[in-house]
């Protein structure tokens, strides 16, 4: 079947939060029923950048919209008083709101599978099915070293950004290189060199880990048991961001789970594992 041409420029909406906040996203599709794409946060991160390729077949089949989360892409930076991802759960709210949407199948990479997790946590009406792939915070780390492979490159690429860091952090998202362009690393670092956007990013990371921000916060591993919401968890076995241990922890603790794992793949199934992700998600949005 031949794909729908989409571009960034053509599917590109903006839209006021009552609050005040700018939110950038991207839509695409008129089914019945919605898919919300949370992307992740690594350096130059944009909704687009994470699943533009993606977005043409499964708007076939949904309504797909995909905000940069605040602080990222063309996304307006919140005020960073509590954790990021709840911050960015009742903005998506409000958002979704907005656009008139009442529930929504969900679709998170990384820090947006977090972010989906937190949306089911506190708002469970409003999400049908999510798809995690490769999600931050459902998972303590018991094997490896305290910071990973991934995690250290991206923190050496906002220390002292460079082409050549973010190729460096870029392999470490993925088993294999030669699936990722050219044009999506200077895309990325071009992003991730703006005035202010590594700034931006280290004061998004610090929510998670400062004591002044997270104070009587709950990490979501250990509230996992109380989201009931029908989840499919993909995950890379060769991820060196998030190791595949992880997927284990989180099936454990997701109440209505099931378990997917991708070999020679690294964080970025959506792009290594493209047609394989797409239809094992499509199967599981579909289901009664």
């Amino acid at each position: 079947m031949t794909e729908t041409v989409l571009s960034a420029d053509s599917t590109r909406r903006e839209m006021r939060l009552p609050a005040g906040d700018l939110i950038s996203y991207h839509e695409a599709g008129d089914g019945s029923e919605t898919l919300l794409m949370l992307h992740g946060s690594g350096p130059g991160v944009s909704a687009w950048s994470n699943f533009g390729a993606n977005l043409p077949v499964l708007s076939r089949h949904y309504r797909t919209v995909m905000p940069d989360l605040p602080g990222f892409g063309g996304s307006d930076t919140p005020v960073l008083d509590r954790v990021y991802s709840v911050i960015a759960a009742e903005r998506l709210i409000a958002f979704l709101d907005e656009l008139g949407i009442d529930k929504v199948h969900v679709l998170g990479n990384s820090m947006g599978g977090s972010i989906a997790a937190e949306l089911a946590h506190a708002f469970p009406e409003r999400v049908s099915r999510m798809v995690l792939m490769g999600p931050g915070g459902l998972a303590v780390n018991l094997f490896g070293p305290s910071r990973s492979e991934g995690a250290h490159r991206l923190f050496e690429f906002l220390d002292a950004p460079s082409r050549e860091a973010m190729i460096a952090w870029v392999d470490t998202m993925v088993f294999d290189m030669s699936s990722v362009s050219d044009e999506l690393i200077d895309e990325r670092f071009a992003k991730a060199t703006a005035p202010g956007a590594a700034e931006t990013a280290k004061a998004i990371f610090a929510t998670f880990y400062d004591p002044a921000i997270t104070g009587d916060y709950v990490p979501l591993w250990k509230r996992a048991d109380e989201i009931h919401t029908p989840t499919l968890i993909t995950w890379g076995r060769d991820d060196r961001m998030l190791p595949y241990e992880f997927a284990h922890v989180a099936f454990r603790q997701l109440p209505d789970a099931e378990l997917h794992a991708f070999a020679r793949c690294g964080h970025w199934a959506q792009v290594e594992r493209k047609d394989e992700f797409e239809r094992i998600a499509l199967e599981f949005f579909s289901r009664p």
